[in-house]
């Protein structure tokens, strides 16, 4: 569903150009879920931003679902893969009501069913008709990524590109917000790209985790290898002592308890 081959991306140019993604090569299946770790600045945000054609690659070749996605997407391919980013309060407009927020990505793609594609959404993500005439600010924290990720799917994606959805959020929210994530890629067969820098969050989520450090894939693992520490490169195994409240039950648990979170 998606693939990256040899994909380079510069912020910049001449002397003071930034190389902050350097030949990366990737490949997620249908319906996988993958995981991206690293520090902040290891260029895991930007893979998703040039994977949603928010930032143009330098080098390199990306697809998706076979099709090569060049500077300038097609339709098809800008509805095909959807981003939920990390705050959900920057992501919201705040002068916008949830009702217009998801009526906008209908209106710009032209569809016609919008009643019932917010009213199914907003079900979906657990949000009720009382949510839908409200703002942003009158929003919990994990009721805004509930919104974000309902505009995300509005438009019926294959793919979810994740930017550390949870990380702006209280414990026991990330835990309802990743079950949340697993129903419906469950439900709706979704394929998944993630970021973050919380392994235990990344490894609920995912089945192969690549570890990334100065714009590299160093490498890429599964969940349970690093949960037992059977990983092959120095920076990995860094971050796994960084991680000392890394869960390694979470990886095998059905779902994560909203308790404990």
């Amino acid at each position: 569903m998606i693939t990256l081959d040899g994909v380079t991306i510069v912020y910049g140019s001449g002397a003071r150009a930034l190389t902050a993604v350097r030949d990366l090569t990737l490949t997620v299946a249908e319906g996988e879920a993958v995981g991206l770790v690293g520090e902040s600045g290891s260029g895991k945000s930007t893979v998703l931003r040039a994977i949603a054609g928010l930032i143009p690659y330098a080098a390199g070749e990306i697809t998706l679902c076979g099709a090569r996605a060049g500077r300038r997407r097609t339709t098809a391919q800008r509805k095909m893969a959807q981003m939920v980013f990390q705050d959900p309060y920057g992501s919201l407009h705040p002068n916008q009501t949830v009702d217009q927020i998801l009526a906008m990505p209908i209106a710009i793609h032209r569809l016609d069913d919008g009643e019932a594609r917010i009213a199914r959404v907003l079900g979906e993500v657990g949000l009720g008709r009382e949510h839908r005439y409200r703002y942003p600010h009158q929003l919990s924290g994990g009721q805004r990524q509930r919104v974000a990720i309902a505009r995300a799917l509005i438009l019926e994606p294959r793919v979810l590109l994740l930017d550390e959805p949870t990380s702006a959020l209280d414990v026991s929210v990330q835990a309802e917000i990743l079950n949340l994530l697993s129903r419906l890629r469950r439900d709706h067969g979704l394929t998944m790209l993630m970021v973050s820098h919380d392994l235990a969050v990344i490894a609920h989520l995912c089945e192969r985790i690549g570890v990334m450090s100065h714009g590299q894939l160093l490498e890429v693992t599964t969940a349970t290898a690093m949960a037992n520490n059977q990983v092959t490169h120095d920076y990995t195994r860094q971050l796994l002592r960084s991680n000392a409240g890394f869960d390694r039950s979470s990886i095998s648990s059905g779902e994560l308890d909203v308790a404990a979170g």
